[in-house]
């Protein structure tokens, strides 16, 4: 007996769901599984975890931060990169900060919640607690000393043009970076108060910087995913000075370990070369 089209049809959709179901719901799961457990590939796929003394202390793929209980660097360790995943290299939260080149001016408040900082402050202030750490010259353009950008709401009579009638600092409350610009007395910010808004044009300030920062870019900002496990050999060598000093050693021995924790590009091509932290630290503590 012939079935009806219309039965005919959910019969072949149903078999369809059948097959599909066990090709991609059963069969080919459990054909990764079994190339995940194949020698040389059995520890990527389980996480590519570092156990020392039977204790899992982390994974070569993901960051973490090497800092004391109050947040603090701790100085006898290679410092791995900023991260903006939830609280830090956190992987249920991977992200990156979405802040822009043109996230400069702060939102200034009383109120802590309410309260941010631009990615430019954000970077100011980073640079300057690594030029704490590392003892060198932690200043970049558009940055002040106090770590805040270096940005203006210059108001002008006409608008966008004319004389300059009134200027504030916009990302400071207490004494402004410059005390003058273009000859008018520069104010400091107060709190709630949208000056872009108002009408004042965002200016960001170079100052005397050097064009080539000391602390690497990569000290100061975030990586996509906020769990990349790698610094670059700039920072790595940035380093190197505080770790020997903190753990008695010469430089000479820091540097080869970091030479020997280097990855190189992919395929020899691709990408740019990287210092894995985590296993330069276990090194660092197998010295």
């Amino acid at each position: 007996m012939r079935l009806p089209t219309w039965l005919a049809q959910h019969l072949a959709a149903l078999r369809a769901l059948l097959v599909f179901t066990v090709l991609l719901g059963i069969a080919y799961p459990l054909l990764m599984v079994a190339v995940g457990r194949l020698p040389g590939l059995d520890n990527r796929t389980g996480g590519s975890l570092v156990t020392v003394a039977d204790t899992t202390v982390g994974s070569r793929l993901i960051g973490q931060a090497f800092t004391d209980a109050d947040g603090n660097p701790v100085p006898r360790y290679f410092q791995s990169r900023p991260s903006a995943a939830g609280d830090g290299y956190d992987p249920t939260s991977t992200s990156a900060s979405n802040l822009g080149p043109e996230s400069v001016v702060d939102t200034l408040s009383d109120d802590p919640e309410a309260a941010s900082a631009s990615l430019l402050t954000e970077v100011c202030a980073r640079s300057l607690a690594v030029g704490e750490l590392e003892g060198v010259d932690g200043s970049r353009p558009y940055c002040t000393a106090d770590g805040v950008g270096a940005v203006l709401a210059v108001f002008h009579r006409d608008g966008f043009t004319g004389p300059v009638t009134r200027v504030v600092s916009v990302n400071q409350t207490g004494t402004p970076f410059v005390a003058t610009y273009e000859g008018v007395a520069v104010e400091s910010a107060r709190n709630g108060e949208d000056y872009r808004a108002m009408g004042g044009v965002i200016t960001a300030i170079r100052g005397d910087a050097p064009a080539h920062p000391v602390v690497p870019a990569d000290a100061v900002t975030a990586s996509a995913s906020g769990l990349d496990p790698h610094i670059s050999p700039a920072y790595a060598e940035l380093q190197v000075a505080r770790i020997a000093r903190e753990r008695g050693l010469s430089r000479a021995e820091v540097e080869s370990l970091v030479e020997e924790h280097t990855d190189g590009r992919a395929l020899g091509f691709l990408g740019e070369p990287g210092v894995n932290v985590l296993e330069l630290n276990l090194a660092l503590d197998g010295k």
